[in-house]
């Protein structure tokens, strides 16, 4: 018989601020992390949810050396990793512990350093800068940080990234192949990243309207969020709730828009309802992929009522406290989601006024406590038609 997986972990870092409580009190009193951009400078006005802590703050407070180069992702990833870990309080000498990390753009706000030294004259720019520029160096480097032991892997599936992470740490779990996995993901803002949403025309220069008719695109965020996965044989100091159902579809239908027909979302949340074995009306809330671009949240919006009918659960879009965290959203709002359910809140979504047409029913809009909730479920559907959901229950 197949291990049944449990959180007993949590970590997070994201504009709400460092570690878990302060997700918890940001989501509870609505308050946004959303700024104009200042982490660097660009010809774009952008809003973005920026962790606020220089790297420099953020070596000192994990307790690194100095003389080194970490990455924002790196140092963003072991602060959330470590919490998740420490949180649990496992015996990490008898257990084999994985690690599955997920990123989009690694060391690449190093990497922008080191080019903008070296391209305009050869002799310049420091080659240790690029050290950390390929996506597995940030997972590499928190894995040995905190002395895991166990299976090490990294996933780049866009938007989807994070909760790809977790399903296959909880996978792996049930095939017995591992005890435990910290398993999520990590992803800082860059210039990279400013400038290509920008070429596609799917920034909001203002605050991001999720699921609103009048929606103009997204804001960019950073952060990093984990789960402590174990199996039923672990002894933990909690039990958040049980991974009782994941799916992952591709709809092959474009590099960066979701299909109108919301083909991928729609298997994805399907197979995820079946694997749970919930009815659909079981599930108490969901956290929304909800960018707030006009393709991604029309095509969502269709895919919900494909799978749930005229009884669509209460779901909320928390990209307007955090902005869209790309490689990292999974995780975030899986730490999101589970913190609804272990609570019995249901997150309101920011920003939001007029109904789109897509939907029958508005998002929770305002902070509603929803005590006798069983089963919530999250969303993250990354570029190129790569689609997952996942679901949570109480034990």
């Amino acid at each position: 018989m197949a291990n049944e997986v449990f959180v007993a972990g949590l970590g997070c870092v994201s504009a709400l601020g460092y570690g878990v409580s302060k997700q918890r009190e940001a989501l509870i009193t609505g308050a946004s992390g959303i700024v104009p951009l200042t982490l660097f400078e660009t010809i774009h006005e952008v809003m973005a949810g920026e962790v606020a802590f220089s790297n420099e703050e953020l070596r000192v407070r994990l307790g690194l050396s100095e003389g080194k180069e970490y990455s924002r992702t790196t140092l963003l990833g072991l602060a959330a990793a470590r919490e998740a870990l420490e949180e649990s309080a496992i015996e990490m000498d008898d257990l084999k512990i994985g690690f599955i990390s997920a990123t989009s753009v690694g060391g690449m706000d190093v990497s922008e350093i080191f080019y903008r030294e070296y391209l305009p004259d050869n002799r310049k720019g420091r080659l240790r800068k690029l050290i950390g520029h390929d996506c597995g160096a940030s997972t590499q480097f928190i894995y040995e940080n905190l002395n895991l032991n166990g299976f090490c892997s990294t996933i780049n599936t866009a938007c989807s990234s994070a909760n790809n992470a977790i399903m296959m740490g909880a996978r792996m779990i049930k095939a017995g192949l591992i005890d435990a996995v910290i398993a999520g993901g990590t992803d800082s803002l860059c210039r990279f990243t400013v400038n290509g949403f920008s070429s596609l025309g799917i920034l909001d220069g203002e605050l991001c309207k999720p699921f609103d008719s009048g929606r103009k695109g997204l804001n960019l965020g950073e952060g990093a969020g984990y789960l402590l996965l174990v199996s039923d044989k672990v002894k933990s100091k909690k039990r958040y709730c049980r991974v009782a159902g994941y799916a992952n579809a591709n709809d092959a239908f474009h590099q960066t828009a979701s299909s109108s027909n919301g083909e991928g979302a729609f298997l994805a949340m399907k197979g995820a309802v079946e694997m749970s074995n919930h009815l659909p009306d079981e599930i108490g809330y969901i956290n929304v992929h909800g960018t707030g671009t006009q393709n991604n949240d029309a095509s969502e919006a269709v895919a919900l009522k494909r799978v749930f009918g005229e009884n669509v659960p209460p779901f909320s879009s928390t990209k307007g406290f955090t902005g869209h965290t790309l490689g990292a959203a999974g995780g975030v709002e899986s730490v999101f989601t589970i913190l609804a359910l272990d609570g019995g809140y249901i997150w309101p979504n920011l920003n939001f006024k007029d109904k789109m047409d897509e939907c029958d029913r508005p998002p929770q809009i305002t902070l509603k406590r929803a005590p006798e909730m069983r089963a919530a479920m999250t969303n993250s559907f990354g570029f190129g038609g790569n689609c997952s959901t996942l679901i949570f229950d109480k034990v």
